[in-house]
This record gives C-alpha cells, structure tokens and sequence, in this order.
C-alpha cells in the first residue's frame, strides 16, 4: 500500500515540474485527478504546529501575518533508519540535514515567485521529508484564511486566498483537513466555514481541533470532539501543540509528543477519547485514508490518462512536427513537406482522392463539343467554295481538279480546330490549378507555416503555366501538320469520273457549277470530319503528355532546384510558425510527457501488485 501513496508523490512533483498545478488552464490537468490531503484554517489556527507535529521537526516560517505565501506539498517517507533528510524538487540533488536550512529554503523559494512582497502565488513548493519517525503520508500546505488585509498586503488579498484555497477543496478528489482552534467559537471557524460550502455533508472532511489546552478553565472540548457540536463523518481529532514559550525554548518535538500523550491521557474530560487524540494518530489516521481513497481512484486515473494521452497525440499531431534548429534540418522538413503535399495532388489526378474525373470531361465532352460547333457549313458555303476556288485557279484555270482550291478550303477549315484545341489545354490547366488549391488545403503539414504554404503554391501554379504553353505548341502543331500534308489515300479513294471532275470539253463556266462546287465542298467537309475526329483522340494524349504527366512528374522540380541554393536564414523564413502554434506544441508535449510517465508509473505499480 505504501507504494501508492509514492505513486501519487511521483505524479505530483512531475505535475509541477511540467507546469501542471491544476489552475485554470487550456491544458488537461493530472493534477486535479490526483487524491490528495489539504490543510486548511486560519491564520494564528495553528496550522503550522500541527504539520510540525506530524512530521516531528521544527521547519515551518513563523511570523505574524500571512507566513504561508505559495501552497507547500510535504511529502513524507518514511525509512527504515538513517539520519533524517529533506530535499526540495526545485533543488535536485541536495540534502537538507538541517531543518533550520528547511525554513529558510521555503522563506527564500516563496520570494523568489512572489518577490519580497507579501504576494501569494498558485505555484507549489515540493519538499519531501524522509524519516524513520514519519508515516508516508502527503499534505498540501495552503496560506492561511484572513479576514482583514495587513499593511504591504493589496486589498483582494482575503479573497485571492479564498480563491486558492477553493480551487484546491473544491475538487472531489480533494480531502480536506479543517484546522480549527478550540479557545474559539467553532462557528467562527475560517476552516469549518469554508469547507462546508464545498463538503456540506462532511464527507471528506476531517476536524481538527487545536489549542485545547488553552481553553478557559471550566470548559472543554468534548462535544467538539465527540461530533455533537459539529457532525463530520470521521472523528474529530485533538491536539496540543507546543506553546511559543516552548517553541522559543526549542523544546524537543519527541517530548512534546510524549507531553500531548500525557495531556489526553490525564485529563479526566479527554480520557476515554485518548486513544484517538494526538498528532501521531492524525498522522497514522491520515496515511491510511490516503491509501484507502489512492487505491478507489486508480482505475478512474488510469482511464483518464489513456483518454488523454490519445487526444494530446491526436492534437500534436493535427499541430505537426516542430522546427529543426539547423540548415540540413530544416531543408529536409520542407522538402518532406513538399512530398506529402505532391503526393496528395498526385492522389487527386489518379483517382484516389476526387478531382482528376475533370480532365476526362473536358476530353469526352468538351473537346468534341467544341468541335461540333464550329460552324464549317459557313466556311464551307457555295459563295466561299466558287471564291476560293477561283482565287487558286489564279489567270489559267484548272485542267483535271482544282488541287490548289482544295487544299485552301481544308487549310482554312483546319485552322478553326486550332480554337477548341486551344480551349481544351486551357481547361485542363483550370482543373490541374484548381487541384493545387485542393492538395494544398488538405496538407494539413503546410498549414503550419503560411510563408511555405504560398511559395510553394506560387512554384506549382508556375510549374503550370510553363507546362501549360508547352502543351499548346505541341497540341496547335498537331493541328498545323493536319494543315501542311493532306492524307492522299483519302482522295484516292474518291470515285474516279472525269466528268465530275471537270471535262476538257466543258467551258469554264460549266466548271464553276453549283453541283460542280457543291461536290467539292461536300468532298472537302468529308475530310475535315475525318481530321476533326482523328484530332479528337490526339489532342487528349498531348494534353496529358505535356500537362497532366509532366504535372505529375515534376511539378516542384524547379522549386526544389531553388531551394538547395538557399541559405538557412532563406529557409527559416519559410517556415514562419505562429508562435502561438510553437508555444501550444511544446506546452501540449510536456503534457503529454507528464500522462507518459503517469501512465509507465501507475503500470509499474500494477505489475508490482
């Protein structure tokens, strides 16, 4: 059982050591889930000497007004033998011998956070006290209740204490113990006040009464302490502290304890309660309750710490990984950033992610579309025919056809294919664009840094727009090699009848008839139709050669080629966190270092069992 109190004390000083104190925070918090004992009461209560008590050593500040500034965590071990020790966790490897040097340490700590001012701080003092004369047992100092402010002290100081104290009772893992003196009114009691607003029905509660010693002759404590004045569900407990004038005298804390024994045990209105008065059974009566209530909340600790630990890992990763300090580090962080994104563009052209399905549209549909409206009837009209016709026979006409008049009116027919071919390599940039903006909003990497983000955006719409022109040279020469050399096989196959091709013996006015003209452009739109459609299914490939291969090939090739030249000022640039990220991911990583170790210590602890 012992283990689990050490359990605890381990969870508790790496909460502080990560800067998990339990205040309002944008972080989960381990330390509110923490079973844990806090002491509580007012000022000139004697909250102090019954710590002493407990731990048997003089090492608390003393002093009028607020001593206790910052909340003081007092663990204590006990050990088999050796001479007693203490070590502070803000001073790692030193040993405390002196408990004088104890007190001293706290004073100098506290002003330290606070500064020479009578300022409370939320941020925890860790000591831990190993001793033969101890029980494991861990106890959360807190400063004590007041009512007034002193001079040096603001005016919120009665509620900012109030608050503090609060923020650590509150919580229902918290189990309080309610300091009270007996020489007072017990219903002017800070400490009862207080903790009945947060525990009314003295669950976790337990009395304390101090001073009884000093009461007015004539009276006594024994409704107190026998729950008749005020019920808790645990029995009240009583001490007697040492007086100042012993304190003044360094009266040996051992004697004291054996003088309370004494004190309990003689006095008649006390005798049958003195087996469960003095500060060694509140010790002993502590550590088992700490024990108890460790081992019922394990289980609820251990399922938070898995839920926990998931939610920081999903949340560091959505945030990403930090910055390299060094040249190499970084350049291999961008580049690795540039894969990710290039990989998911290349996902969106092959079908993995949705997108690329555009292109195929604008081959299918489009293009096609495009060709059937250009309007060749126009070009191909009786009145253009005779002209064109007439202009290659230039001043001698025609003998067998009119060669030269064909090639004009299919050259001039060719030439319209050159818009929709054009229209096609457009459209397909649209779409290979408008996938950059896809591929670089879901690479959540790029994200983290908007400088990279753009350039690397800028690069690939550059990248883009060189491939875009490539693929309209290749694309229009396609159409122009339609234009320089006709398929001859086509006209070779054409009916063979000299009358339709024009007779010696006819006049040239007969060779300009409209069935004459008409069979020619008949003829002529016959072979664009073919070249439209062969084109149809050529286009595509050059397009996808030139455009959407290249775009998947080296769409950074480029930007990667720029970037090797830069220096690693240049590259910092890029990567121009929001420092409000940078700071977010290191808080969350010590976070989640502290759920680690949480997690490896309570499992130690199972396995153990």
């Amino acid at each position: 059982m012992e283990n689990l109190i050490s359990l605890v004390n381990k969870l508790q000083r790496a909460c502080t050591a990560l800067g998990d104190h339990g205040e309002e925070s944008a972080l989960p918090t381990l330390w509110d889930s923490l079973p844990a004992i806090a002491v509580v009461g007012g000022q000139s209560s004697g909250k102090s000497s019954v710590l002493e008590s407990i731990v048997g050593k003089d090492f608390l500040p003393r002093g009028s007004g607020i001593v206790t500034r910052r909340p003081l965590v007092l663990q204590l071990h006990r050990i088999d033998e050796g001479r007693e020790y203490a070590e502070f966790m803000h001073l790692p490897r030193k040993r405390f011998t002196d408990f004088a040097a104890v007190r001293k340490e706290i004073q100098d700590e506290t002003d330290r956070e606070t500064g020479r001012t009578k300022q409370i701080s939320p941020v925890p003092i860790h000591l831990s006290i190993y001793s033969p004369n101890v029980v494991n047992l861990t106890l959360i100092d807190l400063p004590g209740l007041t009512k007034v402010a002193v001079e040096g002290q603001p005016d919120s100081i009665v509620t900012d204490i109030e608050n503090m104290v609060r923020s650590y009772i509150e919580k229902p893992n918290c189990i309080i113990l309610a300091i009270s003196p007996a020489n007072q009114d017990l219903a002017t009691s800070d400490a009862i006040k207080i903790s009945r607003d947060v525990d009314p029905k003295g669950e976790r509660t337990f009395g304390v009464l101090t001073k009884i010693d000093l009461m007015d002759k004539g009276t006594d404590a024994v409704d107190i302490l026998e729950g008749r004045s005020y019920k808790l569900q645990f029995p009240w407990i009583g001490v007697v502290n040492r007086s100042q004038a012993d304190i003044n005298r360094s009266v040996d804390m051992i004697a004291a304890r054996r003088r309370e024994r004494e004190y309990f045990a003689n006095t008649p209105e006390y005798k049958h309660l003195a087996h469960r008065m003095g500060s060694e059974h509140l010790g002993k009566m502590l550590s088992k309750h700490l024990e108890q209530v460790i081992k019922s909340r394990i289980p609820g600790i251990q399922s938070l710490i898995s839920k926990t630990v998931a939610e920081l890992e999903a949340e560091l990763k959505r945030l990403g990984k930090p910055i390299a300090t060094d040249a190499g580090g970084k350049l291999y962080s961008i580049v690795e950033i540039c894969r990710i994104f290039d990989g998911i563009y290349k996902e969106h052209l092959d079908g993995v992610r949705p997108g690329g399905e555009k292109i195929y549209n604008v081959f299918d549909n489009q293009l096609p579309a495009a060709l059937k409206r250009l309007q060749f009837d126009k070009q191909l009209s009786m009145e253009n025919v005779r002209k064109l016709i007439t202009e290659a026979d230039g001043y001698q006409p025609h003998l067998i056809a009119p060669e030269q008049g064909y090639r004009r009116l299919i050259e001039s027919s060719l030439v319209s294919i050159r818009g929709p071919a054009e229209a096609a390599v457009d459209a397909v940039h649209a779409i290979l664009k408008e996938l950059i903006h896809k591929a670089i909003k879901e690479t959540l990497e790029l994200k983290q840094y908007p400088t990279l983000r753009v350039e690397v955006g800028n690069a690939a719409f550059e990248s883009l727009d060189r491939m875009r022109e490539e693929s309209k040279k290749a694309t229009l020469k396609l159409v122009d090699m339609e234009c320089g050399y006709l398929t001859v096989d086509f006209f070779r196959k054409l009916p063979q009848d000299i009358e339709k091709g024009g007779n010696p013996t006819h006049s040239i006015f007969d060779r300009y008839n409209d069935l004459y003209l008409r069979r020619i452009g008949t003829t002529v739109l016959a072979y664009v139709n073919m070249v439209c459609a062969s084109l149809r299914n050529s286009i595509p490939k050059s397009i996808v050669y030139c455009q959407v291969r290249e775009a998947k090939r080296s769409l950074l090739d480029h930007f990667f080629t720029e970037l090797g030249k830069k220096e690693n000022k240049q590259l910092s640039s890029l990567l121009d966190e929001d420092p409000a990220v940078m700071e977010r991911r290191s808080a969350l990583g010590k976070r989640l270092e502290l759920y680690r170790n949480a997690q490896n210590e309570i499992d130690a602890v199972a396995w153990a069992k």
